[in-house]
């Protein structure tokens, strides 16, 4: 199955449209906020599980320097902890603290009802049905997008920085 050129086209115009609007939304909920889109998104990461920064830099799709520069500010704000990796003392791990939960999942629920309130008039079948479409594209991109940057340095961002 192949995608024609003008529909791909429309597409990415789409997905243009969506990162301005999901920007607006996230700028509503930063009002009065310690952390910016860039920290929330690391955040959001650390909170899947205890990893090294190099593999959330990698998964994050940001640079070393990038990434560490997030996670000061983040360590600075109590948010993480990093702790020796015992697999490797030369390595370490880093992982949500405590604060870091309560701050994740403040943002989660303020996005979310933010999001509830823009869409009072969505089905909970529309929004189903667009939770699917979008998990299929943001799947769909990352595969493409991991198979083409495999063995090199180039990486694609997926979060902005």
């Amino acid at each position: 199955m192949s995608v024609a050129s003008t529909t791909a086209a429309k597409l990415v115009h789409q997905i243009f449209d969506l990162q301005r609007a999901v920007r607006c939304v996230a700028a509503a909920n930063l009002r009065g906020d310690d952390t910016g889109v860039a920290l929330q998104g690391v955040l959001r990461f650390v909170g899947e599980g205890e990893t090294r920064a190099t593999q959330l830099a990698e998964r994050l799709g940001v640079s070393a320097p990038v990434l560490s520069r997030h996670l000061a500010e983040l360590l600075e704000q109590g948010y993480v902890v990093r702790r020796p990796d015992p697999e490797d003392g030369r390595a370490q791990l880093i992982a949500l603290s405590s604060a870091g939960t309560e701050k994740l999942r403040s943002i989660e629920a303020q996005r979310a009802a933010t999001l509830q309130g823009f869409l009072q008039d969505w089905s909970e079948d529309d929004v189903e049905e667009t939770s699917r479409t979008l998990k299929k594209l943001a799947e769909s991109l990352r595969s493409s997008a991991r198979a083409k940057t495999a063995g090199s340095a180039d990486t694609t961002n997926f979060v902005e920085e």
